[in-house]
């Protein structure tokens, strides 16, 4: 079972595959999980495994933290290509997350003007319109959509809130015009004894019909590249995300991969 909790509110820098280096705002409790999705993939686990006690940072608590970090490394000129949103749930889902990232901004632009700000959302709160202007002030607004297959979601996303509905979530992704940067988890393997693949052309199809839609300004796909608390999960080949990268960027959109 994976059980990576990470500190809050700053964590790292990581060496990510898709960011550089990366500096970690956890805009969650340091001592569990606070998310609308469950995924069975999940660095962090499962929610019910890693119940959160403390609070989360407050606004003030983020930015004096945060600015403690960039004043060290920009004194002893250590080097940062991004000021990365993520930990132990949905960032978005932080009461003051309009004014942390405005504060963000503000300290990236006076300590690394260079860096970038990027969110990694599971885009539940991309329907709300203060999560939205505020996203659109990033320069990552790096947004989850797994399949537009709602009993894919349910098996493998798992959404917390009852009345979650992917239609919804790609007419919010629709009004970022193009300001949104789509993440995708192929897979392959099994969970609880139901087959997890989603490469196949009954999930791409739709999904590359829903991209031309939303038109985002990329594309990141990606793999399983670390632990899961469920069993069963397996990577999807190089040769397989290739093609589909192949496919994204035939409809002129830029795709990354990460292996």
């Amino acid at each position: 079972m994976s059980t990576v909790i990470y500190p809050s509110p700053i964590f790292g820098p990581v060496h990510s595959r898709r960011l550089g280096v990366s500096l970690g705002v956890n805009l969650m409790p340091p001592d569990g999980k606070v998310c609308t999705f469950d995924c069975l993939y999940c660095e962090c686990g499962f929610n019910s495994d890693f119940p959160a006690h403390d609070r989360r940072p407050t606004r003030e608590e983020v930015h004096d933290a945060l600015k403690a970090v960039l004043l060290r490394r920009h004194t002893d000129g250590e080097p940062l290509d991004c000021i990365t949103f993520s930990g132990n749930g949905e960032p978005t889902g932080h009461p003051d997350f309009p004014d942390i990232i405005a504060d963000t901004v503000a300290l990236r632009d006076r300590f690394f003007p260079e860096a970038k700000v990027s969110v990694l959302s599971n885009a539940t709160f991309a329907g709300s319109e203060r999560v939205r202007n505020a996203l659109m002030l990033v320069d990552n607004n790096i947004m989850k959509l797994d399949t537009v297959d709602a009993e894919y979601i349910r098996m493998v996303d798992r959404p917390v809130q009852k009345g979650y509905d992917v239609h919804k979530v790609v007419e919010s992704l629709k009004m970022f015009k193009g300001h949104v940067m789509i993440q995708t988890m192929f897979m392959t393997g099994t969970a609880d004894g139901r087959s997890v693949d989603n490469t196949g052309d009954r999930f791409i199809v739709p999904w590359l019909e829903t991209l031309r839609e939303i038109g985002p300004c990329g594309v990141m796909i990606y793999t399983v590249d670390r632990d899961t608390p469920a069993h069963g999960l397996r990577k999807a080949a190089p040769q397989v995300l290739d093609d589909i990268r192949n496919r994204v960027e035939a409809m002129g959109i830029r795709c990354s991969v990460a292996y």
